[in-house]
């Protein structure tokens, strides 16, 4: 697949101006308060997985509008209630998945973490399972998430979505098992953007991993991006042709190389430089403007894949130096 974006240097240096919206801090600060209205109860039930390491729960709790928003919680099984409680990572999935199966995915259990999976409302049809609907109605839209409700920033369908991710950090720190100080936040592609978006809207947090993110810089994305979702605005676009201002301006209040800004956890970003889906330029964006300490691992020959494995690697390294004391409150938990 041929290199159509910038170079190494030109995407270090790429700082687009985005307009921010004058309201753009009062608006998600009225989002989630109106969400907190609603009490969060979390419900955890467990399950049996057939897994000897790893306890799961079968969770839920009050996302956008009081919707239940499902997610597997996995614990390492050595774990046990007046145990110290652990670090946690909440994780973010991938546009068009969901949850999946309680078995698919264990493996910040594994590595001694608390490990919360949140489902994606709406979605989890394309490649993964899930349990959440999205209840709210929506305005003519091209198909798929990307235009529903895009004719005003309070009925977007990512406001829903980011304010349960939110909710999915809030619900995590309710459970004994997990230390709410030493929470981390990762995700892929459009989990790697709602990744940043939780960054830049919940303070406290110890890390932040997006890889390949979505969300960013969505002028640009939509003029150079090879495949869908971004093509979803470019045919709305194409249909409503007086359109064009109110729709990106809807966009700028969830643009994360904007709510990304604010973000204070150190963050590990992953970048592919012949991704077609998200144009690393596009991630730059959101990198360069990220208000963390950051780095991020460039896959110069990869595509949306990005990194994998080894960008998995990377991350349990990164931040078991972030957190530390994870193998010794393993080590300590054991009973004999």
């Amino acid at each position: 697949m041929p290199r159509t974006d910038m170079s190494r240097s030109e995407l270090r240096a790429y700082a687009p101006a985005l307009a921010e919206p004058a309201d753009l801090t009062g608006f998600w600060a009225e989002s989630l308060e109106q969400a907190r209205r609603v009490p969060l109860e979390p419900t955890m039930v467990p399950v049996d997985t057939g897994l000897r390491t790893v306890t799961s729960y079968d969770m839920a709790f009050s996302g956008y509008g009081g919707t239940r928003v499902r997610a597997w919680l996995h614990l390492p099984g050595y774990w046990s209630p007046g145990d110290d409680p652990l670090p946690a990572v909440v994780q973010y999935q991938g546009y068009g998945g969901g949850r999946g199966l309680v078995q698919e995915n264990t493996f910040w259990a594994s590595a001694g973490y608390a490990h919360l999976i949140m489902d994606t409302r709406g979605q989890a049809s394309a490649w993964s399972s899930g349990d959440t609907p999205d209840p709210e109605g929506s305005a003519p839209s091209q198909p798929g998430f990307m235009t529903r409700g895009i004719g005003d920033p309070r009925t977007y369908y990512y406001r829903r979505v980011f304010v349960d991710a939110v909710r999915a950090v809030e619900a995590a720190h309710s459970h004994p098992a997990v230390d709410a100080a030493r929470v981390a936040v990762t995700g892929g592609s459009q989990g790697g953007g709602i990744t940043i978006a939780v960054a830049g809207l919940v303070p406290g947090l110890i890390a932040a991993m997006p890889d390949v993110p979505f969300l960013a810089d969505f002028q640009r994305a939509v003029d150079i991006a090879g495949t869908e979702p971004y093509a979803e605005i470019e045919r709305y676009l194409a249909c409503h042709r007086d359109q064009a201002q109110k729709v990106f301006g809807t966009l700028s209040y969830f643009d994360v190389a904007l709510l990304g800004r604010t973000a204070t956890a150190p963050a590990l970003f992953s970048v592919g430089h012949m991704d077609q889906t998200c144009p690393p330029s596009t991630v730059y964006a959101a990198y360069n403007a990220y208000g963390g300490p950051k780095d991020i691992c460039d896959y110069e020959f990869n595509d949306h894949e990005g990194g994998e494995i080894w960008q998995r690697v990377r991350q349990l390294n990164w931040l078991a130096g972030i957190v530390g004391g994870v193998e010794q409150a393993a080590a300590g938990s054991v009973k004999a």
